[in-house]
């Protein structure tokens, strides 16, 4: 499956420098005041030509007083709108309901408040650390990359030796559980009709949204394995990699070599799913509709978790972030 995974990433990279072609005058807008990361596929490196494009805008200053003025941040979004339009690209989600510029100091104050998850800030900050790649403003999305983790690792001058990342452990894990509990708040009350499309949804989630949060605390799991601490340089280096290849980072690591087999299998398992959604959404509804293929789709979601769980067991080793983890 490394074709494939090869061929996904020199994808996702020449669209994306295609994209920025595009944007005559956005890096002028920004300046050094923000920045615009990509999630979904292209923050993971393997959008498929079918692949919609979801951006933040994260700039300096505070939510009463933000550098990238409001008319400036109305011109950038204009930028970002029609460079998608002239490739072609999916509209934005929700009608753009979802470009929003927050600040760094937002999304790095509201950490472990309530009003994180209602200002959609818990979502743009585990993103940018989890699945993002930077389009413009290099400098404010490094600080702001920087920022955040240094907010996660407060306590490490005091426990540098032994350092368990648990705060930002415990977002990603509220991540993933907030991926599936808001799928199955959303489809109970959903008419037949629709459900379909939810049904993809979460096939999909099954996959993308599990190893984006579980690669990063798998490569956790292996820096304390192998170093009995996480610090904060573990976790920027986590940041530059994409999920995939943290998987492949563990192949690496011959004190993780009790994983390599599953690690080996994850791989295949992910490459035959991109193989498998490289379809448009209607084609892919389309084939939804059939029983017999959603049952095969599902099951073969399942074993990917399950082997997921047993890659987390194998690297865990019983260890303190382990049980942290579990417990």
């Amino acid at each position: 499956m490394e074709e494939i995974l090869t061929a996904r990433r020199t994808q996702s990279q020449e669209r994306l420098k295609e994209f920025v072609s595009k944007l005559n005058r956005a890096e002028e807008i920004a300046g050094d005041k923000a920045c615009v990361y990509a999630t979904g596929s292209f923050g993971r490196s393997e959008a498929s030509w079918h692949s919609d494009l979801d951006l933040f805008i994260v700039g300096r200053g505070t939510e009463e007083q933000r550098e990238l003025k409001n008319l400036k941040e109305i011109c950038l979004k204009a930028e970002l709108i029609d460079a998608t339009r002239q490739l072609g690209i999916p509209e934005f989600s929700g009608d753009g309901e979802y470009l929003i510029h927050y600040t760094i100091d937002e999304i790095v104050k509201t950490t472990g408040k309530p009003e994180d998850d209602l200002n959609n800030t818990f979502t743009a900050r585990l993103l940018l650390l989890l699945e993002s790649r930077a389009l413009i403003g290099q400098n404010v999305y490094t600080d702001a990359i920087n920022e955040v983790i240094s907010k996660y690792w407060g306590d490490y001058e005091d426990h540098k030796n032994e350092f368990v990342p648990g705060f930002l452990a415990n977002d990603i894990l509220r991540l993933w559980r907030t991926f599936c509990v808001n799928y199955e708040a959303r489809t109970a009350r959903e008419p037949e009709g629709k459900r379909n499309k939810r049904r993809l949804k979460n096939y999909k989630l099954k996959y993308s949204r599990l190893l984006t949060c579980y690669s990063a605390l798998l490569y956790f799991l292996g820096v304390f394995h192998g170093n009995g601490t996480v610090s904060p340089d573990d976790a920027g280096a986590m940041v530059k990699l994409s999920p995939t290849e943290r998987l492949e980072w563990i192949l690496q690591l011959r004190h993780l070599s009790q994983g390599h087999d599953k690690t080996n299998e994850l791989l295949k398992q992910y490459g035959e799913f991109l193989m498998g959604t490289d379809e448009s959404e209607a084609e892919l509804l389309e084939r939804f509709k059939d029983p017999a293929t959603r049952r095969a789709r599902f099951a073969a979601a399942n074993a990917f978790g399950d082997t997921m769980f047993e890659l987390v067991e194998l690297l865990g080793q019983k260890s303190r972030l382990h049980r942290l983890l579990v417990v």
